[in-house]
């Protein structure tokens, strides 16, 4: 772990969306913990400049649309309102910009032909390829052997049998579109670009050069990261990210979220029985770096808590507490021991109100 020691204005780039679904609760896991830090950065007194893609331009996206016969943008509009809905109901910060991978494509295009001018892609195939063995780090943000990426890369999307690709490893930056899939001209031929670019060149066009941390699930560690900082840095000479932050798994039955295996608790069904409040309680319980199981239990437990809280309004303030909480969020951003610091006031007879905001509870 390293220490966080920001100037006084922040760069943060967290990756957003994929909008062509609801927003679920790992979704809401990874948002809200940014949104915590964001609001112990501006306690500090630190000017916070947090940006947050929307990835739609994406296969998911594509065949999501396909399969409603609707145009992709048209869904993705939708769902990205969904998820700003469910974001404020859940009182997430603003955040300086949400980005539209859409509205890149002229800065992807430069940003390719950048990597390419710098020796570090090829053109093969009708697509754009990074060459890692031209990046001599490729991996150090994962940590993992050769084999373990290309296992991965396998799993993921990572194409490694293609053998239009000098490595396995190599990734794409743009490619030929399916034909019932957006396509954009470019000089080394029509197409879209790849998923790790999108970031790559909003993150430049938004912040610039080098960002102070870059957040994301942790599923994104690799590949997504892993080449977003390759073609960053081979791109524009510089470092990309000081601090990587990655927010860990939500389990349901045993299971990752996800919606192949459909194991989803969605934030818009969860509002319409529960007080939101006491979601982001449920939520904000558990430590960002770890995994933890999501029970039907949690939200009964939460409201609980909350009301606990809620009835405490009205009593004095705690001398201790308001720092006791900014020390818990200062080791890691540790919100249980934060959560527990509240209790514990609320239990001896003091409010709960002014550390419960930092938390982004309002009571």
């Amino acid at each position: 772990m390293v220490p966080f020691e920001p100037g006084p204005r922040v760069l943060m780039y967290t990756c957003g969306i994929t909008p062509y679904d609801a927003t679920h609760i790992g979704h809401a896991a990874t948002f809200m913990a940014y949104d915590v830090l964001q609001r112990r950065l501006i306690d500090l007194g630190h000017e916070v400049r947090c940006v947050r893609n929307v990835t739609d331009v994406d296969d998911p996206l594509f065949a999501k649309a396909r399969q409603l016969g609707v145009h992709y943008l048209d869904l993705a509009a939708g769902e990205e309102a969904r998820f700003e809905r469910d974001m404020e109901a859940l009182n997430a910060l603003p955040v300086y910009s949400t980005p539209r991978a859409s509205s890149a494509i002229p800065d992807i295009r430069g940003f390719i032909g950048m990597v390419l001018e710098r020796g570090f892609a090829y053109v093969s195939g009708g697509s754009v390829y990074f060459d890692v063995s031209k990046f001599d780090s490729f991996g150090s943000v994962s940590h993992y052997t050769r084999e373990q990426m290309i296992e991965f890369a396998r799993e993921r999307g990572g194409d490694v049998d293609n053998p239009n690709k000098r490595d396995p490893l190599d990734f794409v930056l743009w490619h030929p579109s399916a034909d019932d899939e957006p396509s954009w001209e470019a000089v080394w031929g029509a197409g879209r670009p790849g998923w790790h670019i999108e970031c790559s060149a909003l993150a430049l066009r938004e912040l610039g050069e080098t960002i102070d941390l870059h957040g994301g699930g942790s599923d994104l560690i690799f590949p997504h990261h892993e080449c977003e900082r390759a073609q960053s840095e081979a791109a524009t000479g510089s470092p990309f990210v000081k601090h990587w932050m990655h927010v860990a798994m939500v389990f349901m039955d045993g299971a990752k979220m996800s919606k192949s295996l459909g194991n989803l608790v969605f934030v818009d069904a969860l509002r319409k029985e529960w007080d939101p409040r006491a979601i982001r309680m449920a939520i904000i319980h558990h430590h960002y770096r770890f995994e933890w199981e999501w029970t039907n239990d949690q939200m009964p437990t939460a409201l609980q808590r909350l009301n606990m809280w809620v009835d405490s309004v009205g009593s004095p303030e705690s001398p201790t507490l308001l720092n006791e909480v900014r020390g818990h969020l200062d080791d890691d951003l540790d919100t249980p021991s934060a959560m527990v610091a509240i209790d514990r006031a609320v239990s001896q007879g003091f409010s709960a109100q002014v550390a419960a905001n930092l938390l982004g509870i309002a009571i």
